[in-house]
């Protein structure tokens, strides 16, 4: 009895080499695959579709995750050729890389509370052009933002922050001028939100650098509001 005990022993200890080895094996084939590339969008509009079908798939579900694996890592090396440039903000729920369905290397991104427009930001928005050639620049703004909301309720005198935020809420609140301060909260809010994003768009157009680019062609500027109950980004009119 003992020798048909030790051969099934056998048995199912070589048939478990054999499923780590095809493993191993397998890992070692996903190590060494080339990258999955896709062309590089050819101009804003082609860069503005590819956000929205990565937008789509976010929303229905089925990301991709593309560009991620370490092999594509390796293609990164040597520099970065984003077909887009996102000015969002800081909130922790609104990932463009995540909400646009794209990996390393896709998108170059600038973040801070409310997408505000400051020194800084516009020298990194003049890089993302002039040095890296993105061809389409997004303000993304996004509901229930809390740096939009802080600014309403400074304007309607309700609230107090410390000096460092209150400063941000100076660049956010001439945007917000225009608003009925008087209809309801939340759709004051959602108003908010879009003013905002217009604001910041109104101040990039107004830079002597900005309006070159874009009568140029070197850059086309777009807004939009992204939906956090839906993961939803509504690119404006």
């Amino acid at each position: 009895m003992k020798g048909p005990d030790l051969s099934r022993r056998q048995w199912l200890s070589a048939c478990g080499c054999l499923g780590f080895a095809s493993t191993e094996a397998s890992a070692a084939r996903r190590r060494i695959e080339p990258p999955v590339a896709e062309p590089a969008p050819a101009d804003a509009s082609g860069a503005l579709a590819r956000l929205k079908q990565g937008n789509l798939r976010f929303v229905e579900g089925h990301a991709r995750h593309t560009h991620e694996n370490a092999s594509w890592r390796h293609e990164l090396i040597e520099g970065q050729k984003p077909f887009a440039t996102i000015l969002g903000c800081s909130d922790s729920r609104v990932p463009p890389e995540l909400v646009f369905d794209v990996g390393l290397g896709d998108l170059f991104i600038i973040r801070l509370a409310g997408n505000i427009i400051a020194e800084d930001v516009v020298g990194t928005l003049q890089y993302a052009i002039a040095h890296l050639h993105t061809p389409l620049v997004v303000v993304m703004g996004h509901e229930g933002c809390g740096a939009v909301t802080a600014a309403v309720d400074d304007l309607l005198k309700k609230d107090h922050e410390p000096s460092h935020i209150e400063a941000l809420l100076r660049l956010i609140e001439p945007g917000l001028s225009r608003l009925d301060m008087k209809q309801e909260r939340s759709a004051l809010i959602r108003a908010a939100v879009e003013a905002n994003v217009r604001w910041s768009m109104l101040q990039l157009l107004a830079l002597p650098e900005g309006q070159r680019a874009i009568k140029e062609g070197r850059a086309t500027l777009v807004g939009a509001v992204y939906e956090l109950a839906t993961g939803k980004v509504r690119f404006l009119e």
